[in-house]
């Protein structure tokens, strides 16, 4: 497999950063009906009116229930727009979800959002269960990775913010948390935790998305945006 970087990172900040951009922030159509008192709630409709995230029917989004691994990444990908459009492959053959990922099943809602995150910088594991339940912090670095290969961000330092449960994190993931907070994406609870390991729901991951997004908006040379993409509800994972 071959990759055109250069080209790779290109597409893909134009793709993002003119959904982010273009558009009405409330688009014609049937908003959830269950996102009374959610925190969020606009910025989580404003995400269904540009077709980047997907409810589990047409007006039902489930907000409070435990993000799955699945849901998540097909947040990542579709909310990203990643794709395999910059990505060569021998004898031009894609892999499927279940040659990367052996519990994926190839026949599910999830599968290309699986291979194109894959393709796009964002690490899964091999052994990851579409089933099982992410947590915050693995949510947060998956987005990082995305959101940093889409826009092409560059490389920065920045001086770590004190999170009073520093321990609990996964050490690989610390730098794309503290950079998450550093970005504004995510922020400490007012213990000044974050809470690693706790499982986030559904409206928690759409509004770091939202704010990922917007963090792109605000970047210099944004592109002029494209279409809406309606998009159809998402299947809960089974």
């Amino acid at each position: 497999m071959e990759m055109n970087k250069k080209g790779l990172t290109s597409a893909l900040a134009v793709s993002v950063l003119s959904l982010s951009l273009g558009g009405r922030l409330f688009a014609a159509g049937a908003d959830f009906g269950d996102l009374s008192g959610v925190a969020g709630r606009e910025k989580i409709e404003s995400l269904k009116s540009e077709g980047l995230v997907k409810g589990v029917s047409d007006t039902s989004f489930n907000p409070k229930a435990a993000l799955t691994n699945a849901q998540g990444i097909q947040f990542i990908a579709g909310g990203l727009r990643l794709s395999l459009a910059a990505v060569t492959f021998e004898a031009g053959k894609v892999p499927t979800a279940s040659d990367l990922f052996p519990a994926a099943s190839d026949d599910a809602w999830y599968a290309e959002a699986f291979v194109n995150a894959h393709f796009n910088g964002v690490e899964i594991p091999e052994s990851v269960d579409p089933s099982a339940r992410m947590t915050k912090e693995t949510y947060t670095h998956y987005l990082m990775q995305g959101l940093e290969k889409a826009g092409n961000l560059p490389l920065i330092n920045i001086k770590p913010q004190p999170i009073a449960d520093e321990g609990e994190l996964t050490a690989e993931y610390q730098g794309s948390i503290q950079r998450a907070l550093f970005r504004g994406i995510v922020q400490l609870d007012a213990d000044g935790e974050f809470r690693p390991k706790a499982s986030i729901t559904r409206a928690e991951a759409a509004v770091m998305l939202y704010d990922a997004l917007e963090f792109l908006k605000r970047q210099p040379d944004a592109p002029a945006p494209l279409p809406e993409n309606p998009g159809g509800p998402e299947r809960p994972a089974e």
